[in-house]
């Protein structure tokens, strides 16, 4: 089986991560779609950006739609792209507080509305952000963000995530890949989705392994797994 290779916010290695031109040349190199972040601005515009704050300053949930730089895409400018494109997309809901707020059900019903529930999967690191997202779309696939053990002493807490919130798919960092962690989501039925691959050794090790989606900055390296 061949991994879904996905462009990690488009191609940042060529191009300003999370915009449109980054996005359409993940898409020209021959990958099968993207994966991007969606952040909330004050005035409840949806937008696609990494951090909470531009790299010349200015925090977006301070910023209205107005005092947006060009180059920052609103997600629904995005996910009309992909559903031009044919991009399968990953989105990551990103969150400044503990609970989740209106961007959840927003950035799922944008979703819906550009016809693209079966191109998507929808990602976070919280828990609570992917239950809210199962209540309001369950029909929209969803993914377990982490990036070390998730652990509570000698209790492994994933299958009580994956259980709560009837992910679809574990993504972990790369490095946390091994035979021991496929056989457990092969034995529940979860895919596997990694990032941020940016080697052919490991681009290699992990399609061995069985990996069903890979992430990241460099085309020419994922495209090696083909």
């Amino acid at each position: 089986m061949k991994p879904l290779l996905l462009g990690h916010r488009g191609t940042p290695r060529l191009h300003t991560e999370n915009t449109l031109a980054g996005f359409q040349a993940a898409m020209d190199a021959g990958l099968d779609g993207v994966e991007l972040d969606v952040r909330r601005l004050m005035d409840g515009t949806l937008v696609v950006h990494h951090d909470p704050a531009l790299k010349g300053g200015g925090s977006l949930p301070a910023m209205n739609a107005a005092d947006l730089p060009a180059h920052v895409p609103t997600l629904d400018a995005t996910l009309a792209w992909a559903a031009d494109a044919g991009a399968f997309v990953n989105v990551e809901i990103k969150f400044e507080g503990a609970r989740p707020d209106d961007r959840v059900h927003r950035t799922l019903d944008a979703i819906r509305a550009h016809g693209l529930s079966r191109r998507v999967i929808v990602s976070s690191f919280s828990p609570l952000v992917l239950d809210a997202a199962r209540h309001h779309a369950p029909e929209i696939e969803r993914g377990f963000l982490f990036h070390r053990a998730y652990r509570a002493g000698p209790l492994d807490l994933v299958p009580l995530v994956m259980r709560r919130v009837k992910a679809a798919a574990l993504h972990p960092m790369h490095p946390l890949i091994d035979d021991t962690l496929m056989a457990q989501a092969r034995a529940h039925g979860w895919r596997v989705n990694t990032w941020t691959v940016n080697d052919a050794a490991q681009v290699a090790r992990l399609k061995a392994l069985g990996v069903d989606a890979l992430i990241g900055d460099l085309p020419d390296v994922l495209l090696t797994a083909r």
